[in-house]
């Protein structure tokens, strides 16, 4: 046998008594096992098994049992990746989707205005959430209102805030809620939309968002806020919102009604034709909403959990029945299907499963999405006729109405067996008294949201007033207020 086989022999030999000797030093049974491995061994296993523990946690998107030391790295990557895909599609949603789809339902001498408003609210709120907006939200702070912890993104880095997350980095944290905060005040657009004069929407966004938004985000979501049900264990108010019932939905929706009382009907409103110049853009934006929509709902989750794929089940089925919903609401009464009913539609039960996503079966939020879409019809086609009031682009009678009847129906369809997480604070509550909670909420909700865009509306009018000259506006927004014209036409 050559050398080098015995050599080979040697080494596999040496290995097995090793392995052997490690063995029996580790489970503690052999009788000459050395002090230092019987002394080393408790540490050894129970280091893997906080490991084990720390891995668990963030496969199920869960605190983690040894924040400080554990080897397994924060923030995850997967939850981490989700939430800054779900900030972008957010994002998405306002630039270019709200700007699609509310430039293409006005009339082409204002499409320009539309767009501009939604640019210039993304960069004007992007600043004031990085200064201050983030911190009164979501720093420690009353029921009513957080601190200024977290001002200038103070202490907001790559490391997770086990509050709110704790697999997800603080500044991911902070970027995926700015989007919430950018696309709310951008829906009152729709309300003001072909009236209102660019600084002055542009004004009224900015005292709106820390009148109106912020303390009712704040109350909502905030770990000391009034309403946070499932976030504040001391919650004076045990209501629920998965992704934006009260701060988005309904904050934006009766905040419309507020400002078309204020402002007043367009020019023309109820005697000349006012059609969308594109409903092929219309229709583009709307797409748009729904595809982002996903970003808004499932992202809410935190995290790629199983909350997250049961609110992706959900958006999607309400979206769809209400999508159908609207159009077949035309189709008996009017006797067409039209491109707009079928916008309408995704976008109202888009609206009304926001507040319930996360918390319902996909039983319910087809009940949900068709409800919400079916009061919102109501509203959009026979209420605003009944009342004579000008919603120029449905804010209030898509956000408003269906984010309302969202909201309520979130507590009657809540299910703790699709989200543990309302478990401890609201377990009692569900089925009995949860709607009761929902509706205090709701209250204080529209109470700020009216107050709050008449406070804001006012003070615009005053400084710089609201309305262009009545011949400017008949003549269009976009070359008064930004001196270009989306559209050109060719003289016969």
């Amino acid at each position: 046998m050559s050398v080098h086989l015995w050599r080979v022999l040697g080494g596999l030999l040496v290995a097995v008594s090793v392995s052997f000797a490690t063995k029996d030093s580790i489970i503690q049974t052999s009788p000459i096992s050395t002090p230092v491995a019987i002394a080393t061994a408790p540490a050894r296993d129970s280091a893997v098994l906080k490991r084990l523990a720390d891995l668990e946690a963030y496969v199920n998107n869960t605190a983690r049992q040894d924040f400080a030391t554990s080897k397994v790295q924060s923030p995850g990557p997967g939850h981490n990746a989700w939430l800054m895909i779900s900030a972008a599609l957010v994002l998405f949603m306002t630039l270019p989707g709200l700007a699609l789809f509310f430039g293409g339902l006005v009339r082409a001498k204002n499409v320009l205005s539309i767009m501009s408003q939604c640019l210039g609210i993304t960069g004007i709120v992007t600043l004031l959430w990085w200064a201050v907006g983030y911190s009164l939200v979501f720093a420690p702070g009353n029921a009513f209102i957080g601190g200024l912890d977290y001002a200038f993104f103070r202490g907001v880095d790559a490391t997770p805030n086990p509050v709110y997350s704790q697999w997800v980095s603080h500044n991911v944290f902070a970027m995926f809620e700015l989007m919430f905060a950018i696309i709310t005040p951008a829906l009152l657009i729709g309300a003001a939309a072909e009236r209102i004069k660019f600084n002055s929407m542009m004004l009224i966004s900015v005292l709106w968002l820390f009148l109106v938004y912020i303390p009712i985000a704040h109350m909502a979501w905030g770990s000391t806020g009034l309403f946070n049900g499932v976030g504040n264990a001391h919650a004076g108010i045990k209501a629920l919102d998965f992704a934006g019932g009260f701060a988005v939905e309904m904050a934006s929706g009766w905040s419309a009604l507020a400002l078309i009382w204020l402002l007043g009907p367009r020019k023309g409103y109820g005697k000349d034709p006012m059609p969308p110049h594109s409903m092929v853009l219309a229709m583009t934006g709307a797409g748009l909403l729904w595809v982002g929509w996903y970003g808004f709902n499932v992202g809410s989750a935190m995290g790629a959990d199983g909350v997250a794929s049961n609110a992706f089940v959900a958006t999607t089925l309400a979206a769809a029945v209400s999508s159908l919903l609207w159009p077949a609401l035309e189709w008996i009464l009017h006797g067409k299907p039209t491109v707009l009913g079928f916008c309408s539609g995704i976008v109202a039960g888009l609206v009304a499963i926001t507040p319930a996503a996360g918390f319902v079966t996909s039983g319910a939020a087809v009940a949900i999405g068709a409800l919400g879409t079916a009061v919102s019809f109501f509203a959009a086609m026979r209420l605003k006729h009944i009342l004579k009031y000008d919603d120029a682009l449905d804010t209030f009678g898509v956000h408003g109405v269906a984010g309302t009847v969202g909201t309520i129906l979130t507590a009657l369809f809540a299910c703790t067996s699709i989200n543990p997480n309302i478990q401890a604070n609201l377990g009692a509550l569900i089925g009995h008294g949860l709607w009761l909670e929902q509706a205090k909420a709701m209250g204080i909700t529209i109470a700020i949201a009216v107050t709050g865009t008449l406070v804001a509306t006012y003070v615009t009018k005053i400084v710089i007033g609201l309305r262009p000259p009545s011949e400017d506006e008949v003549a269009g927004l976009d070359y008064l207020d930004h001196g270009e014209v989306g559209y050109r036409y060719e003289e016969n």
